[in-house]
């Protein structure tokens, strides 16, 4: 019976995908953490509570355009454009993400490196952001749908449906 039983929470754990634990783990190999962190649920109240935030997409095009975090603008991240910093001052509230945190990371040394002072990095970017259950929205539309460059990122995601 205790076999079974171990077999089966292994089997329940296993079909939920990759554990929050794993997650972390991966994460702390990918980012450096060289941009303080912001938990997504705290950029979730600040967006809910009409604070004045930068919200900064620096995913490509192609992810870009199948949802986002309502409000944000898109940068990329290849070709990132410095035009955008010439439209926020230097003291502003700037949030950055992209899936898993690294290229948003790099972004946002970039716009440290410019003098920005308020520079933030979603932990664990969007892929802990939808599984949280917080929304992403594609043309004002809800969506459930996250694109992934590769499927190697596309398996963290709990919550939502990913796109290659």
């Amino acid at each position: 019976m205790g076999v079974f039983v171990l077999l089966l929470s292994a089997s329940i754990c296993f079909s939920q995908g990759k554990t929050q634990t794993e997650y972390d783990a991966m994460l702390n190999e990918e980012c450096k953490k060289t941009v303080p962190l912001t938990p997504p649920q705290e950029l979730y109240k600040k967006i809910l509570n009409g604070e004045k935030i930068h919200l900064l997409d620096t995913r490509e095009g192609r992810e870009y355009q199948v949802s986002a975090i309502k409000g944000t603008i898109h940068v990329g991240f290849l070709f990132f454009s410095k035009k955008i910093l010439q439209k926020i001052r230097k003291e502003d509230l700037v949030i950055v993400y992209c899936t898993i945190g690294a290229r948003s990371e790099t972004i946002g040394n970039r716009l440290i490196k410019h003098g920005f002072q308020n520079v933030y990095n979603v932990y664990g970017a969007i892929i802990q952001w939808m599984n949280e259950g917080l929304p992403v929205y594609h043309n004002n539309q809800k969506t459930d749908e996250v694109h992934f460059y590769s499927k190697k990122w596309g398996q963290w995601l709990n919550k939502g449906k990913p796109r290659y």
